[in-house]
């Protein structure tokens, strides 16, 4: 009954640890990928697009501003960004979801 308790404990450590290297790795692909996309902010339009490519979608924001969205697919997983383009054409901000 002892030996029973001891194996559940050692596995619940285990258990416990991975989840939280898991959560590290993940942290560091995020912030890798934020601070990617940051160097795109302050930039001209063109400057994104001649890294990025042509987006797949240009759309409008409810302020009027231009939203330029990109796709794309890695390991069966979906990756979208979006950039905010102001009426300088100039890239003031971005989202990032499903990306690594």
């Amino acid at each position: 009954m002892k030996n029973l308790l001891l194996i559940k404990i050692i596995f619940l450590i285990f258990f416990v640890s991975g989840c939280e290297t898991i959560q590290n790795k993940s942290d560091q692909i995020v912030k890798k990928e934020n601070e990617k996309l940051s160097k795109f902010i302050g930039q001209p339009e063109s400057e994104l697009k001649i890294s990025m490519g042509s987006p797949n979608e240009e759309t409008k924001d409810n302020k009027g501003a231009k939203i330029l969205v990109y796709k794309n697919k890695k390991y069966g997983l979906s990756c979208e960004r979006k950039f905010e383009i102001n009426e300088l054409k100039m890239v003031v901000g971005f989202t990032s979801k499903g990306c690594f």
